[in-house]
């Protein structure tokens, strides 16, 4: 009886002990959930707080910490060659403060000028002037521009000033004297007496003509596209556009003939006319052949007169040469080349010349002169 009561206890202890190590478990659970709910918070957080310094510099990288634990980088220099991104409101800013709206373009000048001397010359000759205009000190000349190629100055210069006052004082200094040469001086915005380009060498590389080249179109495209793309640019007399002898789809390119010059250009002008069939087109100047010089038409001769131009004409002075040539001027025999067989003496004889008057072999068949012998 008592070894029964004593395995009666023991099941009832391991029961315990199963019991409390569960409970265990349980509670070591619930408080990794709540660490990790803890923690996702904080990240959370984290996120939301986090702040983008605009104004840092880029981030060293692993070789570059490393250099630098050596002493090998140097920060400064790094800091130079990659410098910090500026925002665009800081950089519209800069450009505006940079460059006045007011200024004057000064020309004509000589190439050892300085900006210390166009100081100079602004500010003294401005007191000079009459009361009525404004007098342009030193600080309010705000920028010298003087481009420079090959350190030299190119011979202009512009000059900031802060009012338009102060600029038409500046321009009543042309014609003056600085460096023994004569200045122009003109306002900075003012572009008269600039040579225009020609706006036709512009459009087209080819001079102006009548006839319209397009390049780079769709094999797809047919003539009735050609014509409702390019009908608002003029009226079109004919379109002559490449096509393949099996297929007889589009080559790549044609020739649109339009009535005057005026309809080619309007095309190359027009924004519309670029693109056809989603694809950018090439226009060009096409070669206009009716104005091409006219082949030599046989022309009416008046009696008693003999146009140069004529063929009659040119039948008679090739006559009249013919028969105006003298005697001696007729095709003559080429001479037959010589070779000098005796050469001078102490000299070789060339071997061309040895060859040439050497005894030529006898093409002839010999009769053979020999004996044939035979063997029993």
């Amino acid at each position: 009886m008592s070894a029964a009561v004593e395995t009666k206890k023991e099941k009832r202890e391991g029961k315990e002990k199963k019991k409390e190590k569960r409970e265990k478990r349980s509670k070591v659970e619930d408080e990794s959930d709540t660490d990790s709910s803890a923690s996702d918070k904080k990240t959370q957080a984290a996120q939301e707080e986090l702040e983008i310094d605009l104004n840092a510099g880029v981030p060293l990288s692993k070789k570059q910490q490393r250099l630098l634990k050596k002493g090998k980088l140097n920060v400064e220099k790094l800091a130079k060659k990659h410098p910090t991104p500026k925002r665009a409101d800081e950089e519209e800013t800069e450009t505006k403060s940079g460059k006045s709206p007011h200024g004057v373009w000064i020309g004509n000048l000589s190439f050892d000028t300085t900006k210390e001397d166009l100081v100079r010359f602004i500010v003294g000759k401005t007191q000079v002037l009459a009361d009525d205009n404004v007098k342009v000190a030193e600080s309010d000349i705000t920028r010298v521009n003087l481009p420079k190629k090959n350190g030299k100055i190119k011979g202009f210069a512009y000059v900031d000033l802060p009012s338009e006052k102060h600029v038409e004082s500046v321009i009543q200094l042309s014609e003056s004297n600085l460096n023994g040469r004569n200045l122009l001086i003109k306002n900075a915005s003012s572009f008269e007496g600039r040579p225009e380009g020609d706006a036709q060498k512009k459009l087209s590389k080819n001079p102006p003509s009548r006839i319209l080249f397009v390049g780079n179109l769709s094999f797809d495209t047919s003539e009735s596209d050609l014509e409702e793309h390019f009908r608002h640019c003029g009226e079109i007399l004919r379109i002559r556009m490449a096509t393949f002898e099996d297929s007889g789809k589009c080559k790549g390119f044609a020739f649109i003939d339009f009535k005057d010059e005026s309809g080619p250009t309007t095309a190359l002008k027009s924004k519309l006319a670029k693109k056809l069939i989603n694809r950018p087109l090439r226009l060009e100047y096409g070669e206009d052949r009716s104005k091409r010089a006219p082949s030599r038409a046989r022309e009416r001769v008046v009696e008693g007169e003999i146009k140069e131009s004529s063929p009659v004409a040119a039948e008679e002075s090739e006559n009249r040469s013919y028969k105006e040539r003298p005697a001696a001027a007729e095709k003559q025999k080429p001479k037959k080349r010589t070779f000098n067989e005796e050469p001078a003496p102490g000299k070789r004889l060339k071997s061309s010349v040895a060859l040439a008057s050497a005894q030529r072999a006898s093409a002839a068949i010999v009769p053979s002169q020999g004996k044939k012998i035979t063997f029993d």
